[in-house]
């Protein structure tokens, strides 16, 4: 589901280090950070107006996704209730991944409608896959 929806389009799964690292132990390793590490127009929903350089306050870089399944025991899961806030995106503001794709607007707005047409099951395996990171 994750390339079916085009995720993948800046959520890029691999990457090759370099070879110029200053630590031999880091040159020529296959990471799999999900990430292209660009900056994208992430829409005016998310924008924050703060603007740095050549990035408008629209633009974000792509997070990187691995890791991202350990978020509620590293990131400090804050309960309310039975509600589980976890803080996803690059400022928290998403309690869940539903609501971090659902937030994806100016480039990424195509990934997110994709995500929101699919079945319950594709949206549930997609969560999963995207759980097990």
């Amino acid at each position: 589901m994750f390339e079916t929806i085009r995720c993948n389009a800046c959520h890029v799964r691999q990457w090759q280090t370099g070879t110029n690292t200053e630590l031999a132990e880091a040159r020529n390793q296959k990471i799999t950070p999900y990430t292209d590490l660009l900056l994208h127009d992430m829409g005016a929903d998310l924008a924050d107006g703060f603007t740095e350089g050549q990035a408008t306050g629209s633009m974000y870089r792509t997070a990187p996704l691995w890791g991202v399944g350990y978020t509620q025991w590293v990131a400090g899961a804050e309960r309310t209730g039975n509600t589980i806030r976890m803080g996803f995106l690059h400022d928290g503001r998403a309690a869940t991944l539903t609501e971090a794709i659902a937030w994806h607007g100016g480039e990424g707005e195509a990934a997110k409608q994709r995500f929101l047409q699919l079945s319950t099951a594709d949206r549930t395996a997609l969560l999963s896959f995207l759980g097990s990171l």
